[in-house]
């Protein structure tokens, strides 16, 4: 598993996923039984992760879809089917 977040982004990460995930657990306190705080506590924990990793999936998957046209290099190089 490659990094490809640098390090700005990843504190951004992990600020924003801290504050989401405080806020979205004192929020359960008084409404246990809301759905859409548990998804925002589980988004925001992931945030964390990829913040602590350095690694994003979804960014990723962009990365690895993307051909930019007239650079035959990065293709070339970062190429699923180069064994480099």
């Amino acid at each position: 598993m490659r990094q490809n977040i640098g390090t700005v982004n990843a504190l951004v990460r992990i600020t924003c996923g801290f504050a989401l995930l405080a806020w979205s657990t004192a929020r359960m306190v008084k409404k246990p039984n809301q759905t859409s705080l548990m998804v925002i506590a589980i988004a925001a924990a992931m945030k964390i992760a990829e913040g602590f990793t350095r690694f994003c999936p979804l960014t990723y998957l962009f990365e690895e879809n993307v051909m930019y046209e007239g650079d035959e290099d990065y293709y070339e190089d970062y190429s699923p089917l180069n064994p480099s």
